[in-house]
């Protein structure tokens, strides 16, 4: 098993939502990029929701998002993992979300890229750190090891559920 950390989050103190991954695969890591391995689709649908799609170099994409007032983070710091597979992750660790949260007040929306995401935030995060009312949504997988959902269909579901919030949350906290 390969003990691996998670990257810093990508983010501006204006940030609006909050898009969680679970842990960044190996291509991601090799690459130090978030979202890195070609067949997923983050990019894709980031550049049709915010334009920061895949041909753009890294560091616009990832302005992109900034400008947006989305924030990209992991649930966990760290765990041990032999493959890229969510369902290979063990011995995790969340990263300090109480202290993220009081950073970027602004965050109240909460969405989980997969279900292992999801899951490792109840399990790792609530109830154990405190945290102002968040909502939070699981959005489909947009991982190439999630075949159950055509591309149209999970940009869809993003579309439906990313910019209501980016376009309707009040300034203030």
């Amino acid at each position: 098993m390969s003990h691996i950390h998670s990257f810093a989050p990508v983010c501006n103190v204006d940030a609006r939502v909050l898009i969680l991954g679970s842990m960044p695969g190996k291509e991601s890591l090799r690459q130090n990029r978030y979202y890195a391995h070609p067949q997923n689709a983050f990019w894709k649908i980031m550049g049709e929701l915010v334009g920061a799609a895949p041909q753009l170099p890294y560091p616009a994409r990832l302005q992109a998002l900034r400008a947006a007032r989305i924030a990209l983070w992991d649930v966990l710091h760290s765990c041990e993992r032999q493959s890229s597979l969510d369902a290979d992750i063990e011995q995790e660790q969340a990263n300090d979300f109480a202290a993220f949260i009081a950073q970027h007040p602004h965050i109240r929306h909460v969405f989980f890229n997969g279900g292992k995401a999801e899951q490792s935030f109840r399990k790792f995060v609530l109830g154990r750190q405190p945290l102002p009312p968040l909502t939070l949504h699981r959005l489909p997988s947009t991982s190439p090891a999630y075949a159950g959902m055509r591309y149209e269909a999970k940009l869809a579901v993003w579309r439906a559920a990313i910019i209501p919030p980016l376009t309707t949350c009040p300034e203030t906290p």
